[in-house]
């Protein structure tokens, strides 16, 4: 029986996990809780053990591991300055939509933690940033103090690279290897999902029933519009005001791509397809899909950046807080500079909303029943990831004096 469920893929068992957490609460109700507490809790706070030292491995390798192609120099600058815009970009959508919609106003989810510290003594935009750079950052990692471990890491990572010969080779090796061991570390974590979906589902239902589900769903909607909007309208507008070329041919050409990413819910695993129908299918040269595409599959995630910015949201509206817009730019910085390194972790959006849930002050809790729609959004933001990826390498190609992209190919007319 175990050697069957062990054959059974993660997702399924979330789902599986979810279901049966819904039909306990219903059926048992509160007597269900000595049960499910401690399943919530446990998986909650492995959580929270991960989050420090996976910032800190993730972005000082993943600074260290664009740094190693910077030397192509004008180019790097111009890639780097595309994605810190479309990303940027994307959570002003997604903050516009559950700014108006409101989605967790009013809900009744359920959620038993208490905020942390959402309102901090200076709630200014320069107070933030301010505290982004730590007086002691290993003071800062101590207390989990998001934001200013992120911008030390950066910082870190800058100047490790600036440093010659073998000192540079142990170092960053020793930071590789770090972030290879946690991510074997979460995967061991996230095998317990579907224990811990089960714990806070069946916890939610019974102590607030089915309605935190009607909230869910407008929420669902909500993260869905901010996609669409961003991958139908916002990046072909940039691809033809930047790269001269029309959204829809090159959608075309780029679609075998799009649709792995769909069903795979991987930029990583596409990134093959993406190389090879952007030379092939669109005419954009090897050495510009050779550095713009795996830098972008690293550290550029505009879908995954706009569902952890509403989801937030949600989760404060949902506690009946809400924030400010200092407030609310903490929450776009954080997601913007968390992606840097997040982009190949296991369920990167997961360990994302943890990252970014922890910078406001926000319990975790949340995000069990954020996972119960979890998956196909998973699978619309990674295809608004590729996306973004594929339109950026045909702006940067068009900047570089390319004008082949897309000339007399009969599968993209």
């Amino acid at each position: 029986m175990l050697k069957k469920l062990a054959r059974i893929n993660l997702t399924t068992q979330i789902f599986i996990g979810m279901g049966l957490g819904i039909i306990a609460g219903a059926l048992w109700g509160e007597g269900i809780l000595p049960l499910s507490n401690p399943l919530a809790d446990l998986f909650l706070r492995l959580l929270k053990m991960i989050i420090v030292p996976l910032i800190i491995t993730s972005i000082v390798s993943g600074v260290t591991g664009v740094g190693e192609v910077s030397g192509l120099g004008r180019m790097g600058l111009k890639t780097l300055g595309y994605y810190v815009t479309t990303s940027m970009l994307a959570i002003l959508t997604g903050q516009v939509l559950v700014n108006l919609i409101g989605p967790g106003v009013g809900a009744e989810l359920g959620l038993h933690g208490h905020p942390e510290a959402v309102n901090a003594a200076d709630q200014s935009l320069w107070g933030i940033l301010l505290r982004m750079i730590p007086v002691n950052p290993i003071e800062a990692m101590a207390k989990a103090e998001i934001l200013p471990i992120i911008f030390f890491c950066i910082l870190f990572g800058i100047f490790l690279i600036q440093i010659e010969g073998k000192k540079r080779e142990r170092l960053q090796g020793l930071f590789e290897a770090g972030f290879e061991v946690m991510m074997k570390l979460t995967r061991f974590v996230i095998a317990f999902a579907p224990l811990g979906i089960f714990g806070l589902i069946s916890r939610i239902v019974a102590t607030t029933g089915f309605e935190p589900f009607k909230s869910l769903g407008i929420y669902f909607v909500t993260v869905l519009a901010g996609l669409i909007i961003h991958a139908t309208i916002t990046l072909p507008l940039l691809l033809r005001l930047l790269g001269k070329l029309s959204g829809r041919r090159y959608m075309r050409a780029m679609s075998p791509a799009l649709l792995t990413a769909f069903s795979t819910s991987s930029s990583s695993a596409t990134l093959p397809l993406t190389m090879g129908c952007a030379e092939d299918r669109a005419g954009i040269s090897n050495r510009t899909t050779s550095f713009v595409l795996p830098l972008g599959a690293t550290i550029n995630m505009d879908g995954t950046a706009l569902y952890e910015c509403v989801a937030v949201i949600f989760i404060a509206q949902a506690y009946g807080i809400s924030l400010s817009l200092p407030q609310q730019a903490m929450v776009a910085i954080t997601a913007l500079l968390a992606s840097v390194g997040a982009a190949g972790i296991p369920m990167a959006g997961l360990v994302m909303m943890s990252i970014v849930l922890k910078a406001v002050g926000l319990p975790l809790e949340g995000i069990g029943l954020i996972l119960a729609v979890d998956r196909l959004l998973d699978m619309c933001r990674t295809t608004v990831n590729v996306w973004s990826d594929s339109c950026g390498t045909a702006i940067i190609a068009r900047s570089e004096g390319e004008t082949e992209i897309l000339v007399e190919r009969g599968d993209t007319k």
